[in-house]
């Protein structure tokens, strides 16, 4: 469910990105009311810079670390045609140094001190984190502003993470079975909405074709203290903490940022299918997508928990009928994308020697309707509610996952503290709710299939 370039991670990670740490919150056996009342008081300041960097405090003196989240409002949905693969060229390009630190220096002041960073790219944000233990959080700051300020962009750098990155691609989607087909259904199912159409990865011709000025043009447009939201969770005191974010942040100028207004995604009225052939493949495997609301919007949370019943663990519906009973499939993977804009729920699926995909995507439109005509059991809701408790309390134990968790909200939704309702909207999902979606959202109108199939060089050298 959660949103990255591999299908089977998207459909996995599903509301880990609202949990929230065991130490604030109730335990799961007790009252939905009792777990609400706890969360409702997980500390969460919020602050604005005169130069529009958002900031977001979260004291827990439990633990002697420090968490620091950079979150910046760009992501690959960000790019224009042409340019592919720019957003995620920056998480590399950051690591490369600036005015005052060298290359990798970043890297190895922070490991050298006990601590853990790194940075992700997704279609809608980029981000950059340090743990640190809590005497720490000054590097940590400085670290991130300098940066901020003054990315070293030279062309040694720029050509050496342009390598870098194309490697990457060579690696993990090129070279790798299956991996090719999870960036084609989003093709597939988004059709002309470049947002979401498109990899994060980045296109091979696209980064053959960037030039310096173009990356440098891609900084100076987006990495500003106005496009960014900066999160702290840890063993800190607020006041010390703000004035040491308004010294080492406070005089970076902000500036202009494009507004991101892509056309609207036009409705699907028909069902889209499309045959991939895999050289790297030994068996069949197939995705099917269905466009669903934004995440957070009303219908999510209820398409989420029927992603759990449908998907989640070995007991859940299409496990046993699938895997476990049938051994139609290998395995198989279910929920929603969780992107920022306009959703997919998703399907993923590993066949079985001897099987094609097509006998698995019946069973699946069956169970769809089924869920639709009789609804789901008691005990399934209960499982479903209580595997989101569980991602809650145990989802996020680290100052890290809330620092993290709490800049996202912050830059997706405009305000942190929405994260102390999140329980409760999962929880207020009924079995009528669930019923309700899987009869709305799941017409072969709305559907998108990909069947990926083996070659006859991957056969032949096949077990």
């Amino acid at each position: 469910m959660r949103r990255t370039t591999s299908a089977s991670r998207r459909a996995a990670g599903a509301l880990l990105t609202l949990a929230l740490s065991a130490p604030l919150l109730a335990p799961a056996q007790e009252s939905d009311d009792a777990a609400a009342s706890s969360l409702a008081r997980l500390p969460i300041e919020r602050h604005t810079l005169s130069n529009g960097l958002r900031v977001v405090l979260s004291p827990d003196r439990t633990v002697p670390t420090v968490a620091i989240a950079v979150y910046y409002d760009v992501g690959s949905r960000n790019e224009v045609p042409g340019r592919s693969g720019f957003a995620h060229l920056f998480e590399h390009m950051m690591f490369q140094g600036s005015a005052n630190v060298g290359k990798a220096e970043h890297i190895a002041l922070v490991t050298n001190r006990g601590g853990s960073m790194n940075g992700t790219t997704s279609e809608d944000r980029t981000n950059y984190f340090e743990t640190l233990p809590s005497n720490e959080l000054a590097l940590g700051l400085w670290l991130e502003a300098d940066r901020m300020r003054s990315l070293a962009i030279t062309e040694e750098n720029f050509e050496n993470q342009r390598a870098t990155v194309k490697e990457e691609r060579r690696q993990r989607v090129d070279n790798q079975p299956y991996a090719a087909s999870s960036l084609r259904i989003n093709e597939l199912a988004y059709g002309d909405y470049w947002p979401y159409a498109h990899s994060v990865i980045g296109d091979m011709r696209d980064l053959d074709a960037a030039t310096l000025e173009d990356v440098q043009a891609f900084f100076d447009t987006y990495y500003k203290p106005n496009n960014a939201v900066l999160s702290l969770a840890g063993d800190f005191d607020s006041a010390e903490a703000l004035a040491m974010v308004e010294q080492y942040f406070g005089e970076i100028p902000g500036g202009e940022v494009p507004a991101f207004a892509p056309e609207p995604l036009q409705p699907q009225t028909a069902e889209r299918s499309e045959v991939m052939p895999d050289a790297l493949a030994e068996l069949p495997a197939f995705h099917m997508a269905y466009h669903i609301p934004s995440s957070r919007e009303e219908d999510h949370y209820a398409l989420e928990l029927l992603g759990l019943v449908l998907g989640d663990g070995e007991s859940s519906r299409l496990y046993q009928e699938l895997v476990k009973e049938r051994e139609i499939c290998q395995a198989v993977y279910v929920g929603t994308d969780d992107r920022r804009g306009p959703d997919l729920f998703s399907f993923y699926g590993q066949m079985a020697a001897g099987h094609e995909p097509a006998e698995a995507r019946e069973r699946i439109v069956a169970a769809l309707e089924s869920v639709a005509s009789n609804g789901i059991a008691g005990r399934e809701l209960e499982k479903a509610h209580n595997r989101v408790r569980s991602y809650f309390l145990f989802g996020m134990q680290t100052n890290l996952r809330r620092a993290q968790v709490l800049a996202e909200f912050q830059l997706y939704h405009g305000d942190a503290t929405l994260v102390r309702s999140e329980l409760a909207r999962y929880l207020a999902v009924t079995a009528a709710d669930v019923q309700r979606v899987a009869g709305q959202y799941f017409p072969a109108t709305n559907r998108t299939v990909l069947d990926v199939v083996p070659t006859e060089g991957a056969e032949e050298g096949g077990e």
